[in-house]
């Protein structure tokens, strides 16, 4: 097993046909893949949180870290915000990971024999677990009183789970809507020049993991969405830009439960995320590269575009994937 973080170049299977696509991605999660209890050093001593440890405060490219009202925080309050921040955004990923499997185990159950979606999806749903594993231990150590997701939105992951098995391509939209927005605050946090070390080895290897399953929801989606007759096309068309802003603000929005324990007022929470032209940049920033899959595949239309700009996540397609924002307006 190797140690070392091996991301794929972002966009290369869009080069390789699918049943290429399929064996590159199933040898790569072969050969470069990790464990949670493995690769990380949980006790080694950098990796530990003192409670005067300013690691914690809020980097430059959260939001929430130029808002009036964290900025006029003491220091000590700060460093327990923003270890509270962090932790529920990787409790948040933690529990949309697990929505995947829900979901995946049903998409599986419905291949034929000798599909090689199969053995590729199946490493998927692998890593998946040493996710949970390594962001739940995080989260056991680092703040375990977070919350994480909004509880109306967990009582419906069992039943977003069956879509899976009942309609894949909307289940694929869904994998975007929860693995898009985490990546895109994983890379933006380390291209800052990363947060607590422990933090960031986590986000290193969830990134390098993650490349390869958001290629694949791209991957499939390119190849299924072109058999869907067109009410399926519309329908998809339109509930994705809905499931991609429910996505969006489950997993960067504190929920009610976490703000009160921040003690963030809800008008730092609707200045932030909510209004003005920095909140929406932020946002359509997140889904760059699902508009560029989709503009391919025919699913972004003058038809359905509406949906994407009354739900706040239209915009610039990506050129490449993984175009980092800036360069991108």
């Amino acid at each position: 097993m190797t140690t070392s973080i091996d991301r794929p170049i972002d966009g290369s299977l869009d080069r390789l046909d699918y049943a290429e696509a399929l064996q590159h991605l199933s040898e790569a999660s072969t050969d470069h893949h990790f464990e949670a209890f493995k690769d990380i050093d949980w006790d080694a001593p950098e990796m530990q949180f003192p409670p005067d440890d300013e690691r914690w405060i809020l980097p430059a490219s959260d939001p929430l870290s130029r808002h009036p009202w964290y900025v006029s925080l003491p220091r000590e309050r700060q460093i327990a915000v923003g270890r509270h921040r962090l932790t529920a955004l990787t409790k948040t990923g933690s529990q949309f990971e697990q929505l995947l499997l829900l979901g995946g185990t049903q998409f599986l159950m419905g291949l034929d024999n000798r599909n090689p979606e199969f053995r590729y999806f199946m490493h998927e749903l692998t890593e998946e677990t040493h996710h949970i594993q390594m962001f739940q231990e995080f989260t056991n150590r680092a703040c375990p009183e977070v919350s994480g997701c909004p509880r109306w939105l967990l009582r419906l992951f069992p039943v977003v789970g069956h879509l899976g098995g009942l309609t894949p391509a909307l289940f694929f939209a869904i994998i975007l809507a929860g693995e898009e927005p985490i990546d895109h605050v994983q890379k933006n946090q380390l291209r800052g020049g990363g947060v607590h070390p422990l933090l960031d080895r986590i986000c290193a290897i969830h990134m390098a993991e993650e490349a390869r399953h958001i290629g694949f929801a791209h991957a499939w989606l390119r190849e299924h969405a072109p058999q869907l007759g067109p009410v399926s096309r519309s329908m998809i068309g339109v509930l994705t830009p809905v499931v991609m802003r429910i996505g969006a603000d489950a997993i960067l929005v504190p929920s009610r439960a976490d703000r009160k324990m921040m003690g963030m007022p809800r008008k730092v929470v609707r200045e932030t995320f909510h209004r003005g032209p920095e909140a929406a940049k932020f946002r359509r920033d997140l889904f760059a590269d699902v508009r560029a899959c989709f503009d391919d595949i025919g699913l972004r239309t003058r038809g359905t575009r509406w949906a994407w700009r009354a739900m706040g996540v239209d915009g610039r397609s990506s050129r490449f994937r993984a175009e980092p924002a800036a360069a991108s307006h």
